[in-house]
């Protein structure tokens, strides 16, 4: 078991007890879905709750999470399972929920990488950057020789395809948007390749959520083009999950939520220092009656348990010394005899 995995099994247990405890006060809702590893079984096949989603083997634990948090789907969620995605064989459930923060106190043991991070100022999208998406799916891009980034994209899907404009600024948005979170990925890769052999190797948290299909749903509203762009983005994720696995051998686990949500991350993570191992560490730099009068009752306790042990000790000398003033002077019947063995 890897020493610095423990952090990971406590960021899957927050999430899904964040999730749990708000359901009861929540005003959205959604889908989560749990993608297991390709290569272990981290969580259970079947579960009748979201608190039993994980096995209790501490000895088998992910060295790494991935959590996307997908908003705009309103009330269509989209098509999931088939059996080109991921989502296949995951463990989902409908929830309501509203804001959960994730709180983490294992800083020094965890590698937060978001997902979110916008493109260097020196890098643009280019015809070239959606030739090399549309070749990713098995499918094409038309360059405009008279504009660049108003070609048509067509990439086939399961039953159909989908072609977008990219003159457009819905289709030209959710494209590059894709791209974008790509490319992040692409970036927490090379950190998690940086980290390899590192002492200590921390667990690793890979935190996004993606925005970029919102504004497409808003122009098509309920046209089927939704649909096939759903359909895309759930391949997309299919395939930027198998790259993850096989960048961290099987050692990673996903958590993807569909949310009908408002502009804001409903998945909030906190990092907190970590606590103190002393118990009855006094705060250095704490002010005002409340903290004077927490630093006078660890005093207290401590010169009361400072006295009481000096106390035992003295009656313990004390007593040894008159035992040893008292002991009669008599020889030893063993040490003295005149017992021969044989």
């Amino acid at each position: 078991m890897d020493p610095k995995t423990p952090p990971i099994f406590l960021v899957i247990f927050l999430i899904i007890s964040s999730i749990l405890c708000s359901q009861s006060r929540a005003d959205g809702s959604g889908s989560v879905y749990f993608l297991d590893s390709s290569t272990h079984n981290y969580f259970h096949s079947r579960s009748s709750e979201l608190n039993e989603v994980l096995l209790p083997n501490p000895f088998t634990r992910p060295h790494a999470v991935f959590m996307l948090e997908i908003s705009g789907f309103g009330d269509k969620q989209p098509e999931l399972g088939s059996d080109n995605d991921v989502f296949s064989k995951a463990l989902n459930s409908e929830i309501a929920f509203e804001d959960a923060d994730i709180q983490l106190s294992d800083v020094d043991e965890l590698s937060l990488i978001s997902l979110n991070e916008p493109l260097p100022a020196d890098m643009e999208f280019t015809d070239t950057d959606l030739t090399k998406f549309a070749s990713w799916f098995g499918g094409s891009y038309v360059i405009n020789e008279v504009e660049s980034l108003s070609g048509e994209l067509t990439i086939p899907l399961a039953n159909d395809e989908l072609k977008l404009d990219m003159s457009k600024k819905a289709d030209r948005k959710f494209i590059t948007s894709i791209i974008s979170l790509m490319h992040n990925v692409e970036r927490a890769i090379q950190a998690h390749e940086d980290l390899v052999g590192s002492v200590p190797n921390p667990a690793e948290l890979l935190n996004g959520r993606f925005d970029g299909f919102k504004v497409f749903q808003e122009q098509y509203g309920t046209d089927d083009v939704v649909q096939k762009g759903a359909e895309l983005l759930v391949t997309a994720i299919s395939k930027i999950y198998g790259s993850l696995q096989t960048t961290y051998k099987g050692k990673i686990v996903g958590i993807v939520v569909f949310a009908n949500s408002p502009a804001k991350e409903m998945l909030n993570i906190k990092l907190t220092p970590r606590a103190s191992p002393r118990w009855l560490e006094e705060e250095k730099e704490a002010s005002g009656d409340a903290a004077r009068i927490l630093i006078a009752e660890v005093l207290l306790v401590r010169r009361t348990l400072a006295w009481i042990t000096g106390i035992i000790f003295i009656i313990a000398t004390l007593m040894g010394v008159w035992f040893l003033m008292y002991m009669p002077l008599t020889r030893d019947t063993l040490l003295y005899s005149n017992v021969k063995l044989d």
